[in-house]
């Protein structure tokens, strides 16, 4: 028999054996109240990180003026209209993600949070493509007035931090189907539903790649993650066949036509398309000096927002494109970095599927350009016009530089 004199507790079962005398230990009867995680962090920052941001930034913005000066002036008197807009977008994107740097990201991590963000603007951009604003048959906007809101840039990342969290909690779980494969497949579905609504083929694409990179990173078993991507293929194959049959595939038809033969309606439906080419083909390897661009004088439309790239090349030439795409391969590198280097899973998704958003959107932003890819509304991060997607961008930057204050990361 062994000694029982001494003290033994059994913390389980909520008994203490003091000299084999049980005494029953007092429960709280009192719940617990519920963490939010709503703590400030204030270790070093990633200076490297925030140097790069800022660069982005600062050249974006640059480039943005020389490209926007003519539409400028043409559309409100002022050549310095969308640059002086965009300065003050940059402020309060730059305010907002400071703040956001020092809020610990796992406040995020909280079922209430994360699925009351995910529906609320499920339910915005539902409202916008019904109700909102349109631009070239696409309702995605929301007129407040003082500016336009498109809440598809603030779904995108209510969608990121939802999925690393479903990931997160179901991690273990993951060899069963009905928490591995369920809940992204109905998330996936549901936005990219809306989007459908709203006409965003742009968005469609990158919120597809951000799920199956987040599914890829995050620990699904090889043969599962294979399995849902071919029955996401085969949905998107029906979707496709469903919108040609009831006559929504007119646009996508279109888009097809104008990308294989840049020159075949430039009148009309490649006119965008045609003068970019024009604008990169110009540029040559040097470009003709900042300023100095001729198809941003009312030839190339959207030259301050979804072409602006054309207006990079044709300026600063092959040598301003190489470096542009050097600044944003170094942003993916840094981001993939910090995710690796995160303090937990919910960190590392959500800095991977956050790097992942602004590398796929640069990419894809550069193709459509270059005539690589269809031309789909893509706008360059932290160089075209626009408040909600700037201000967005930098809170996304916030929560990075948040995850990478705690995580194993030489400041």
């Amino acid at each position: 028999m062994p000694d029982t004199k001494g003290i033994y507790r059994e913390r389980d079962g909520g008994l203490v054996y003091n000299n084999r005398i049980p005494v029953i230990k007092k429960q709280n009867s009192k719940r617990k109240k519920k963490n939010w995680n709503f703590r400030f962090i204030t270790s070093g920052i990633d200076k490297p990180f925030l140097i790069l941001i800022l660069v982005l930034l600062v050249f974006g913005i640059v480039m943005m003026f020389s490209a926007s000066f003519a539409w400028g002036l043409s559309d409100e008197g002022d050549g310095y209209f969308y640059a002086r807009k965009q300065v003050i977008f940059a402020l309060m994107g730059l305010t907002g993600m400071l703040l956001v740097s020092f809020l610990d990201y796992h406040f995020y991590q909280n079922a209430s949070i994360c699925y009351a963000f995910y529906i609320i603007m499920f339910i915005v951009t539902v409202y916008a493509a019904l109700f909102g604003s349109s631009t070239a048959d696409a309702s995605r906007w929301i007129d407040l007035g003082f500016v336009q809101f498109q809440p598809s840039e603030l779904l995108k990342v209510a969608f990121i931090i939802i999925f690393a969290y479903i990931m997160s909690v179901n991690y273990r779980k993951f060899t069963d189907w009905r928490y591995c494969v369920i809940p992204f497949m109905i998330i996936l579905g549901i936005t990219v539903g809306v989007l459908v609504m709203q006409r965003h083929l742009s968005a469609v694409l990158i919120v597809g790649v951000i799920g199956v990179s987040m599914m890829f990173v995050s620990g699904m078993p090889a043969k599962t993650f294979w399995k849902v991507m071919a029955v996401l293929a085969v949905m998107a194959g029906l979707g496709l066949l469903v919108l040609k049959a009831i006559g929504k595939f007119g646009y996508i038809e279109d888009r097809l036509v104008s990308w294989r033969n840049p020159e075949s309606d430039i009148q009309d439906t490649t006119w965008q398309t045609y003068n970019s080419l024009l604008a990169i083909g110009s540029g040559g390897f040097l470009g003709l000096g900042f300023g100095e661009s001729r198809q941003k004088f009312l030839y190339l439309p959207e030259a301050q927002n979804d072409f602006v790239f054309a207006i990079i090349c044709e300026e600063l030439g092959f040598v301003g494109a190489v470096v542009v795409i050097i600044l944003f391969v170094m942003f993916v590198l840094r981001g993939f970095y910090i995710a690796s280097n995160a303090k937990d899973r919910f960190g590392m998704m959500v800095a991977t599927g956050i790097t992942i958003q602004i590398g796929i959107q640069a990419f894809l932003n550069i193709m459509v350009a270059s005539n690589s890819f269809p031309n789909t509304g893509i706008s360059l991060p932290f160089f075209s016009y626009g408040g909600t997607a700037l201000i967005i961008q930098l809170a996304e930057m916030g929560v990075l530089l948040n995850i990478s204050r705690q995580g194993n990361i030489k400041k």
